[in-house]
C-alpha cells in the first residue's frame, strides 16, 4: 500500500471508440444496383446476339443506358461493365471489348449530366456511342451502304451505328425512363434508400 494508506485510483482512460466495421449501406445498395444493370446488359447482349453485333444492328441492351438519368452513377458503371462482359463473351476483338465499354461510359455519363433535358440528352448519348463504336467497328465488318452515298468506310459505319443507337437509346430507353419517372416502383426504390433523379 502506498504512502498515505490509500491506493491511488487507476488513471482514467478515454472511452473506447470501435473502428468503423460496417460499409455504408448506401454504398452497398449502389454497388448492387450496378451489378444488376451490368448483368441485365450482358444477358441482353448474349441472348440477342444476332441483332447486337454487326454493321447493321439493334443493340436492345442499349435501352438501359438512359436509366443513368434516373438512377445516376450505378447505372453508368453497370452498363459499362455489362458491355465489357457481353463483348468479351463473343471476343470479337480487344478493341471492341474496351471500345464498347468506353462508349457506354461516355454515353451514359453525358445522359446523366444532361438529364434535365432528357430527350436531347439521349440523342447526345446516342451520337457518342455511335461515333465511338462506328469509329472502330469497320475493322471487323464491311460497312453497309447508306442510301447510295459514297462515304468513307468509317463514316458509313458511324452513320449506321448512330442510327441504331438512336433507336435503342433515344427511342426505347427514353420511353422506358419516362414511364418509370413517377411510377410506384421508383417510390419503392427511394423508400429503400436508393437515390433517384428527375423525380417531381
Amino acid at each position: 500500500m502506498p504512502c498515505g494508506g490509500w491506493a491511488r485510483a487507476p488513471p482514467t482512460v478515454p472511452p473506447y471508440k470501435p473502428r468503423e466495421c460496417e460499409v455504408n449501406r448506401t454504398d452497398i445498395k449502389e454497388i448492387s444496383l450496378s451489378a444488376v444493370f451490368a448483368a441485365l446488359y450482358a444477358v441482353l447482349v448474349v441472348v440477342l446476339a444476332p441483332i447486337s453485333f454487326g454493321p447493321v444492328q439493334l443493340r436492345v441492351a442499349d435501352c438501359l443506358i438512359p436509366f443513368a438519368a434516373l438512377l445516376g452513377w450505378p447505372v453508368v458503371v453497370g452498363v459499362s461493365l455489362g458491355c465489357f462482359a457481353g463483348n468479351a463473351y463473343f471476343m470479337l476483338g480487344v478493341v471492341d471489348i474496351i471500345g464498347g465499354a468506353v462508349a457506354n461510359l461516355i454515353g451514359a455519363s453525358l445522359i446523366f449530366y444532361l438529364r434535365r433535358k432528357l430527350f436531347p440528352a439521349c440523342i447526345v448519348g446516342s451520337i457518342a456511342v455511335g461515333v465511338i463504336v462506328g469509329g472502330y467497328l469497320w475493322i471487323y465488318f464491311p460497312p453497309p451502304g447508306i442510301m447510295g452515298l459514297n462515304l468513307p468506310i468509317w463514316g458509313a459505319m458511324v452513320v449506321s451505328i448512330t442510327l441504331s443507337s438512336i433507336i435503342a437509346i433515344a427511342g426505347i430507353g427514353h420511353l422506358l425512363v419516362r414511364a418509370l419517372i413517377n411510377s410506384p416502383l421508383m417510390e419503392i426504390l427511394e423508400s429503400r434508400g436508393l437515390k433517384t433523379y428527375l423525380r417531381k
